[in-house]
């Protein structure tokens, strides 16, 4: 049997009430981009003004976000999560945006995701009321911080993973130190295999794992969960594979009495690559002891990209399902055309994205306001403020022009910029996302 997805409710809204204070951050020189005339103005009204992108002030080099391309992601994926009977925690190490958090909440996600207890710390001072770590956390300090947060708030949910006997000691011992009156939840995290990242790698492991965690006072063991994106060598084949064995391990430790404690069982999975194989194999789930919880954890596709996940999204697989949109535009400026087939933008490893690909010219802005296709230009690299553009003969390009890059791969994309403007389709921003790195 399946477990209810909770609906967004008044959870949603207490994370929304939460981010709204961002608004009274003044817009000053902390945040590259933003205009400087508004310096003496907040964050919210200086969204308020709706300003243009191009002619409002702001300078370049800026980052912005599309606001329809944003909503069309967000409806995405809450659309195909329901559609599929899955809940979704949607990966907020992505944007470690609370503002985006409260928004993908209130699309009817169950909770957030996140990786390392300071990014947990950010969602909870925003109002996130369920959180799922996706990573052991062993660390006695952020343990001690945990188990406060538990105890002061009742309706506080926190799921994380464990992967060995050892792990769960140190939290045990931790928790125990901390006077921890409620047990922290966690879940078994199967590695993808020999030579991947964390998790236990047999179904042997997982059972001493277990074990492990019955002899504890301050955890309880509520499923089964890891990351698919790390199956080595993935392919479609290769995942299902995994997750078969996933489904196994669930079973395996639900026959043995594993999850007697839970009021449901966890099976979480899903990057932003399979997250099609992680909706087929759930579907198939075997029935267990007490409703599961199907967590889907996708997180990259509240903004896309122009690059690797342009490429892998399933979509691709399963147009008829829908289709994600590159929301991301970080819009330069033509500084200097040293040689003819030469052009530097006023960008670089400071501002773009790189770790994956470099950044693809699309569009010129030229100093009349109009807009052209970028054909002819390709970024060939990058320096700390720099882009280095090849220029085609024949191609025109001016010194002052501004030129939009996409780029690939949204979590390195998000996390250079502290406030992203959110820009309607003529440019008109209205909203600023804060970010906390």
């Amino acid at each position: 049997m399946a477990a209810p997805v909770p609906s967004p409710g008044s959870a949603a809204s207490r994370a929304v009430a939460a981010a709204a204070r961002l608004a009274d951050e003044p817009a000053d020189h902390r945040f590259k981009g933003l205009p400087p005339n508004a310096a003496d103005r907040t964050l919210g009204e200086l969204a308020a003004e709706r300003r243009s992108l191009f002619t409002g002030g702001f300078t370049t080099p800026v980052l912005a976000l599309s606001a329809e391309r944003l909503e069309h992601n967000l409806t995405a994926l809450a659309d195909y999560t329901a559609r599929h009977g899955l809940a979704f925690a949607p990966h907020g190490k992505t944007s470690m945006a609370p503002q985006l958090f409260a928004r993908q909440l209130q699309h009817g996600a169950w909770g957030i995701t996140l990786a390392v207890p300071h990014q947990v710390r950010v969602a909870r001072a925003y109002g996130v009321p369920r959180i799922f770590l996706a990573n052991e956390l062993v660390d006695a300090a952020a343990l001690r911080w945990l188990a406060a947060e538990l105890d002061a708030d009742p309706d506080f949910r926190l799921v994380c993973y464990v992967d060995s006997p050892q792990g769960v000691a140190l939290m045990d011992e931790a928790l125990r130190a901390a006077g921890a009156r409620r047990p922290v939840e966690v879940v078994i995290e199967l590695g993808a295999g020999a030579g991947a990242r964390t998790g236990a790698r047999t179904q042997a492991e997982c059972a001493a794992v277990a074990e492990a965690v019955a002899a504890t006072g301050t955890l309880r063991l509520v499923g089964v969960a890891g990351y698919e994106g790390e199956v080595p060598d993935a392919d479609l084949a290769a995942v299902r594979g995994w997750l078969r064995q996933l489904a196994e391990v669930a079973a395996a430790l639900d026959a043995a009495g594993h999850f007697a404690d839970a009021e449901e069982i966890v099976v979480s999975a899903g990057g932003s690559a399979w997250f099609d194989a992680v909706a087929d194999a759930f579907a198939e789930l075997p029935e267990l002891s007490a409703p599961v919880l199907k967590l889907l954890r996708s997180g990259a596709y509240v903004s896309h990209d122009d690059g690797h996940y342009h490429r892998l999204t399933p979509f691709n697989r399963h147009p008829d399902e829908g289709a994600l949109q590159a929301a991301f535009t970080l819009w330069t400026q033509v500084v200097s055309r040293p040689e003819a087939g030469q052009a530097f933008l006023n960008a670089g490893k400071r501002d773009a994205a790189y770790d994956l690909e470099l950044p693809q010219p699309y569009a010129v802005r030229g100093t009349d306001g109009t807009v052209r296709p970028a054909t002819g230009l390709a970024v060939t690299g990058l320096n700390d403020q720099h882009a280095r553009v090849r220029v085609e003969e024949g191609t025109a390009l001016e010194v002052g022009e501004w030129v939009g890059l996409g780029m690939s791969h949204p979590c390195t994309i998000f996390d250079k910029w502290q406030a992203i403007p959110v820009a309607d389709a003529d440019g008109t921003v209205t909203d600023l996302i804060r970010t906390f790195f």
